[in-house]
């Protein structure tokens, strides 16, 4: 699930070294939670969070493929 965050995000940063996910369980599933460079956070949450959004979305829908609850959190 990583590698699809990943493929997803570094079209969108100029820092994509920067990327970084990590994964956290808990009592509902999986929580992802990528970090990416302070200069790319506004390209990633987008106008009104929506690619921010989107990316949850297509996170969200890949969990549920493979019978799992996915988030996706974003930090700084």
């Amino acid at each position: 699930m990583d590698e699809l965050i990943r493929t997803i995000v570094e079209p969108l940063v100029d820092f994509p070294e920067d990327i970084k996910v990590t994964q956290e369980e808990n009592e509902r599933g999986f929580t992802y939670i990528l970090s990416v460079n302070k200069k790319d956070m506004g390209k990633v949450i987008g106008k009104k969070g929506r690619i921010a959004g989107a990316i949850r979305t297509i996170v969200h829908a890949a969990g549920r493929a493979h019978q799992q609850e996915i988030q996706l959190t974003i930090q700084e």
